[in-house]
């Protein structure tokens, strides 16, 4: 139980780095015994599953005969059972895809619990199916996870729904492809996989720098979830950059000073591609590159090159939050741990503004070279110097 507690912490701490929403409900396998032995019978009452010798398996071919059990993949049942691997017990079932719902557990097995065949554990599958239909009903709208999970464990699981519930689990399936790294598949006997804090610190040898979580999580917005996202010190240095840009636009739009009227963009041609891009299995490429056109058009406005009323001022700051923290979960985290920085840089501005104004334009220019050889970038206006972090 420590190593479980260890590990939950551990994921809701990078929930929160990552602004994520947490999940409402957060059902644990072990939790949910009785629930998944009453689905086993149910499955068995209807005639999809039998038991040998404790252990329980869930039949495939009976199961063929009225659904579709190649409906995620398209495969062609015939491929499936000649690429069928000879593993334990296979002498016991009655087909070769036949999987285990309930496995009678050996003298040496530590997690066991009674049930009407055995004393055993259940099968890798039925623990979400069994779940799922507790919380969410016999059908809900979206199920995700991982494409490599596509060919068995989903494929497994819509089975165990339709011959238990007669109806498939989920309307949606959303299934993420796989990370890479300088274009090589990630994974742990590789050793080129890298945890979320070492992301955010930079310590990997794969890494050159660190990048703060909404960086990181801009970086993977910016690849379709269908697609496969590569990680690279020069797509992350990217990303970053992107980023920046993007709150340093929004933070623009507290200092824009409305006009009568609006001119030089049309808001609503930009809200309707963002839609659209998002109802287009939630394309978050193209909403991201919608959204740098309101960067380049807030510019505009704050160079005097386009004008904005207050309606549409106050219609283009809903817009934005809508999209860019509602939506898409980003938020500005370069002042995390400096509530006093607005302040502190205000007096930086005023004094070089003293120095300006005495004409000692060197050490003007030495406070603007210095804070940009750490990352603070100054803009004089005719509004003012607004600062922001490059």
């Amino acid at each position: 139980m420590e190593i479980v507690q260890k590990y939950t912490i551990g994921f809701h701490d990078v929930l929160r780095l990552f602004n994520t929403l947490p999940p409402s409900i957060e059902p644990t396998a072990t939790g949910h015994i009785s629930e998944q032995i009453e689905m086993i019978k149910q499955i068995i009452d209807n005639g999809y599953a039998y038991e040998v010798n404790g252990t329980v398996y869930f039949d495939v071919e009976k199961y063929v005969q009225k659904y579709d059990y190649t409906v995620l993949t398209n495969r062609k049942l015939e491929d499936l059972l000649n690429n069928t691997r000879e593993l334990g017990g296979q002498d016991e079932k009655k087909g070769r895809l036949d999987f285990a719902l309930w496995i009678k557990a050996k003298p040496e097995h530590i997690m066991r619990w009674p049930a009407p065949w055995s004393t055993g554990f259940p099968g890798w599958h039925i623990e979400c199916s069994a779940m799922s239909n507790k919380y969410l009903g016999a059908q809900f709208d979206i199920h995700g996870g991982g494409m490599d999970l596509a060919a068995t464990h989903h494929t497994n699981e819509i089975a165990q729904s339709e011959a238990c519930n007669h109806t498939s689990p989920a309307r949606y399936w959303m299934h993420t492809n796989m990370l890479t790294v300088n274009g090589a598949r990630m994974s742990k006997s590789s050793g080129n996989g890298f945890l979320p804090q070492e992301l955010f610190t930079g310590n990997h040898p794969l890494l050159e720098r660190g990048y703060s979580p909404m960086a990181v999580r801009f970086f993977m917005l910016q690849a379709h979830y269908r697609s496969t996202l590569d990680f690279s010190n020069e797509a992350l240095d990217a990303a970053d950059k992107g980023f920046k840009r993007l709150m340093n636009a929004i933070a623009l739009l507290n200092k824009i000073t409305p006009s009568k009227a609006t001119s030089g963009f049309n808001l609503e041609d930009i809200r309707k591609n963002c839609y659209t891009a998002m109802d287009d299995d939630f394309n978050s490429p193209i909403l991201i590159a919608e959204l740098f056109e309101v960067v380049r058009v807030i510019n505009s406005i704050y160079d005097g090159k386009a004008t904005i009323n207050q309606k549409g001022l106050d219609e283009l700051k809903a817009f934005m939050k809508d999209f860019v923290e509602d939506i898409l979960g980003l938020s500005d985290d370069s002042n995390a741990g400096t509530d006093n920085m607005d302040e502190l840089m205000n007096v930086i501005i005023n004094i070089r503004n003293s120095a300006k104004q005495n004409k000692d334009f060197a050490t003007s220019d030495r406070i603007r070279e210095e804070l940009s050889s750490i990352g603070i970038q100054l803009k004089d206006s005719k509004d003012g110097t607004l600062w922001n972090k490059i």
